[in-house]
């Protein structure tokens, strides 16, 4: 039996996925099948329910999960072990973070950290908030990056930046011409929303909802990229992180406008489980993401 074998497993664990098991180890699903079926003749019995409809471990494949568990995390802490003797930073480090995250926020301190450690792999899937905090919790992803962090008893929540929300509108708005507007302004203005279950668009509700203030919902969208093309066009405006329409806005493609009164900001953060093991590279790497600019 190989450690990778008890890894394929684990993995096919918590994903309840061949498909996900399969991608974590950049394998095929069939490999994944093979080593399942593999271990199931060593231990003289079915390990996994096997079900279009479900899936779901038999008690003696919780039992070997359970243990799996244990002996991987000696293994990683050994391994770890090792690279801080020889003082080495290597290995794979998986991360979900949310779309404007991920394009917007992550990009130069991926950079920095890549070109100090070129040995270490950081594999970075772009996830709505909601798949980011179950990839973490399922233990899919090492760390995962998020706005505005919801608390759980299992999750660590490291806070790391403010980002101002600005209203951003097409260039020839009105809007354009000043450099700050009142939130009672926007009352009765066309406007591009995010969708209503995502964080961003809870905030601006409240924002809205304490100024008593009510827009004029045109679009809805689960992305920061539509909603600028959406205010690019002129449908409407947007409230916004300013890091996400830097670029539009030095290319005159989209205007930034101050929103006057208290700091309207939102929280970034990473978060990971507490019962993570922290390899020496996943350590350096939350480090670098708290770094200032």
């Amino acid at each position: 039996m190989q450690i990778e074998t008890l890894k394929m497993f684990c993995d096919l664990a918590e994903t309840a996925s061949f498909t996900k098991a399969a991608q974590m180890s950049a394998v095929t699903q069939s490999a994944i099948s093979q080593q399942i079926t593999s271990l199931e003749r060593q231990f003289k019995g079915p390990l996994v329910e096997r079900s279009k409809k479900n899936f779901r471990l038999t008690r003696e494949g919780q039992v070997l999960y359970e243990f799996s568990k244990q002996i991987l995390g000696t293994y990683d802490a050994l391994q770890s072990k090792f690279q801080e003797i020889k003082h080495i930073i290597s290995g794979h480090i998986r991360v979900a973070a949310i779309y404007s995250i991920g394009l917007h926020d992550l990009p130069p301190y991926l950079k920095k950290f890549l070109k100090a450690h070129p040995t270490v792999n950081v594999h970075v899937e772009y996830r709505h908030a909601n798949q980011v905090y179950a990839d973490v919790i399922s233990n899919v992803v090492d760390i995962g990056l998020v706005a505005y962090p919801t608390r759980d008893p299992s999750l660590e929540v490291v806070p790391l930046r403010k980002e101002s929300l600005v209203l951003t509108c097409h260039p020839n708005h009105p809007f354009a011409k000043g450099k700050t507007v009142r939130v009672e302004e926007l009352q009765g203005q066309n406007f591009i929303h995010f969708e209503p279950d995502m964080p961003t668009r809870r905030a601006i509700d409240k924002i809205f909802s304490e100024a008593k203030v009510s827009v004029q919902p045109i679009m809805e969208f689960d992305n920061i990229e539509t909603v600028k093309r959406a205010v690019e066009i002129e449908l409407g405006v947007a409230i916004v992180p300013q890091p996400t329409i830097a670029q539009e806005v030095s290319k005159r493609i989209l205007a930034e406008v101050k929103l006057e009164g208290k700091d309207l900001y939102r929280p970034l953060a990473a978060i990971y489980k507490k019962s993570k093991f922290f390899s020496p590279a996943m350590r350096q790497f939350l480090a670098v993401l708290k770094e200032e600019k």
